[in-house]
């Protein structure tokens, strides 16, 4: 057993080793001398990033990168939101315009294995749906046989769009433009019966028109459309980071801790909120960050829950219920590996 226990604690240290070497280098170091991280997101999506007039994002894709900036920097603020259409995001992401895309970006084999790209996780479990106007009377989406619909080009969604006409041998028009923004405008005109995105984006966009009431959205959801952040291939120690700070907002709110009691949990002699704030091993190290990176992350931003609700749950206009996107323990689908 002693041999046993000598040898693990051998490859620990040589593995603690590796991440070390690996957090010398690639972005991290770039990141910290540029003073900024440079986040990839949503031009306009209510509830996942949204700038005001001054040009201040809000959002549970935004919170993301203030997490990042919190872990990294000890300050929320330093980030830098580059705005991206769904044709563009990936381009972008590929050139090294942006060290992330945290955009409503749904997680596919084919983008994950052919783009050059790593997705770091599922920040928002969600679906596609359709909204139409009300004075169509249409209340189902399997009424929408020969229907105009309008959806952005380069998404998953104009393709689930051909997957379920065809499956339900439906005929349809697509009327398909580059960015969210001119999709709904051209929706809210009249140019199409129908609009079409992931049900979370349905809600937000209603919000945007003259006159939400006056349209539906259709009870059908017809496809999975896992959401995350994502990253360029070659850098392992940045997809842990990122991957760990999501994982991290997650274990902070299944855990009890909150920004409210944060301090409080200094003191506490839980070994897994000790190890969480950093009072007990060190865990930031391997990563190149401080072994405080994830009370940082509550302390500034908060747990995912407080995020969730503040964003798109209860304590927004959009009033989506945590469903899907529950922890694991509520019966959702939102589950973090333990930080030892």
């Amino acid at each position: 057993m002693k041999k046993t226990v000598t040898t693990t604690l051998v490859l620990a240290s040589l593995a603690l080793g590796a991440g070390f070497a690996q957090a010398q280098t690639g972005l991290l170091p770039q990141i910290k001398a540029r003073g900024v991280v440079t986040c990839g997101t949503s031009p306009g999506l209510a509830g996942f990033a949204m700038p005001d007039a001054q040009g201040n994002y809000t959002g549970i894709d935004v919170d993301l990168c203030r997490a990042l900036a919190a872990a990294i920097f000890n300050d929320p603020q330093k980030v830098k939101f580059v705005p991206l259409s769904s044709k563009d995001r990936f381009t972008a992401l590929q050139a090294g315009e942006v060290d992330l895309l945290s955009r409503t970006t749904t997680w596919t084999l084919s983008r994950d294995t052919s783009l050059g790209l790593n997705f770091a996780g599922i920040n928002y479990f969600d679906g596609q749906g359709f909204m139409v106007h009300k004075k169509l009377g249409i209340d189902s989406a399997l009424k929408l046989a020969g229907a105009s619909v309008c959806v952005a080009q380069g998404t998953t969604t104009e393709l689930n769009l051909a997957d379920f006409f065809r499956a339900n041998k439906m005929k349809y028009e697509v009327v398909a433009f580059s960015g969210g923004d001119e999709t709904i405008k051209a929706y809210e005109s009249g140019r199409c019966d129908a609009f079409t995105t992931d049900s979370s984006g349905l809600y937000a966009e209603r919000l945007k028109l003259q006159v939400p009431a006056d349209h539906i959205v259709l009870p059908e959801i017809i496809s999975k459309e896992p959401l995350g952040p994502v990253v360029r291939h070659g850098d392992d120690n940045w997809l842990d980071i990122v991957k760990w700070t999501h994982n991290a907002m997650l274990n902070a709110e299944e855990l009890g801790i909150t920004k409210a009691n944060i301090d409080e949990m200094l003191k506490s002699e839980n070994p897994e909120i000790k190890r969480f704030v950093g009072t007990e091993g060190k865990f930031g190290e391997p990563m190149g960050l401080s072994n405080d990176w994830a009370y940082r992350i509550v302390k500034l931003v908060g747990n995912y829950g407080e995020v969730f609700e503040k964003n798109v749950g209860a304590g927004s206009p959009l009033k989506i219920a945590r469903g899907q996107n529950a922890l694991w323990t509520k019966g959702g689908l939102q589950y973090a590996p333990p930080i030892r």
